[in-house]
């Protein structure tokens, strides 16, 4: 209420009114859209990280962080890499909003790396990228968290034909299938053998996983297994070298029936698996085999022996050579992997499946 002055004029009392009006509706703006960092170039920081890990559809982190220079309207996108770098939380829901306070948070799903993106109001994310975008257009800032710093589960070693081997304890997801991984299910006897296994757990079945340390490129690589003929149908074996900078650098020997009751129960495969030309499959006979592959430049032949591998003329069970699609050395690493293929809520393992690798090989 404005007090009147008896010898002030009814226009004066009016502007004096107007003027007053308009300094609380400018004042209450301000309060409303503050923005402290107005001048300050635009940059994201985080404040809170998942732990690095292989990407899952079934496993969600928060993830937080606090922003600087953000005009009116922008929001965050987050990514996080799994090969490619996906879109986070969802593809239908892409946008993280910026708070009062500058803060933001969000969920996503695991992987090797995380990125956030300030962007306008009119940036539409693509589902998956190759490489992150650079600063510019719609893009103001980025901010990425690798392996160098994001946290990691304490690791497993053990050593195996002369290899440091790293055990998983994370969870994972083979062939689009959720896994969880037990530390226990992969070790060495005193005989030097490798056992994985699928065990298990009060809270459901655990799988087996064990990876190279290093990069060893071209070469020979053969593996010594024991009888697997009988593997229950849901259960894969997968020897498996890839690095995950992209979809295809990837190379597969798995055994499984893929859940069929019956049929051919072995396959070598350069991905991508939905390519015709790129996956043979073959029956692996009882017994212990050898399975190998040979990748020189262009080429990628495939073998499979009964027995050791080392006895002359060893009756071979299935070959075949790729010339097209096979990737080039980067930094992939070798994997053992035995997990199961399906719903654990659905999976009816009746007991617990044990693989044996006798040995290991390689040859540059």
């Amino acid at each position: 209420m404005i007090s009147r002055d008896p010898t002030m004029p009814v226009r004066a009392i009016r502007r004096l009114a107007g003027r007053r009006t308009a300094v609380t509706i400018i004042s209450i703006l301000a309060t409303g859209c503050s923005r402290p960092d107005r001048g300050i170039p635009p940059s994201i920081e985080f404040t809170r990280l998942p732990p690095a890990g292989e990407g899952s559809s079934a496993i969600t982190f928060p993830i937080q962080g606090r922003v600087k220079g953000a005009r009116g309207g922008q929001r965050i996108v987050l990514f996080a890499r799994d090969g490619l770098w996906w879109v986070q939380p969802l593809v239908e829901k892409p946008f993280t909003a910026i708070e009062r306070d500058s803060t933001w948070k969000s969920s996503t799903h695991p992987g090797s790396a995380y990125a956030a993106l300030l962007v306008d109001t009119d940036y539409q994310p693509a589902a998956t990228l190759n490489e992150l975008p650079l600063v510019g257009g719609a893009i103001h800032a980025i901010a990425t968290a690798d392996e160098t710093i994001l946290e990691r589960a304490p690791t497993k070693k053990i050593e195996f034909s002369g290899y440091e081997w790293v055990v998983r304890q994370t969870p994972g997801n083979p062939a689009g299938i959720p896994n969880r991984y037990a530390s226990a299910n992969a070790w060495v006897d005193r005989d030097g053998l490798l056992h994985m296994r699928v065990e298990k757990q009060a809270d459901g079945w655990t799988s087996a996983e064990a990876s190279l340390f290093r990069s060893l490129g071209y070469g020979s690589y053969r593996f010594v297994v024991r009888d697997i003929s009988q593997l229950d149908p849901i259960v894969v074996l997968a020897i498996s070298s890839w690095d995950g900078s992209g979809p295809y650098r990837e190379m597969d020997i798995e055994i499984s029936r893929w859940g069929e009751a019956a049929g051919k129960n072995a396959q070598y495969v350069l991905q991508p698996y939905y390519v015709p030309a790129n996956v043979v499959r073959f029956l692996a006979p009882p017994g212990r085999l050898t399975y190998s592959f040979d990748w020189e430049p262009g080429r990628a032949a495939f073998r499979t022996v009964r027995g050791g591998g080392d006895e002359p003329g060893a009756p071979v069970v299935a070959s075949h050579v790729f010339t097209s699609g096979v990737p080039l050395p980067g930094s992939e690493t070798l994997h053992l992997n035995l997990y199961v293929f399906g719903d654990e809520k659905r999976v009816h393992l009746r007991q617990t499946v044990e693989v044996i690798v006798e040995k290991f090989e390689y040859l540059p």
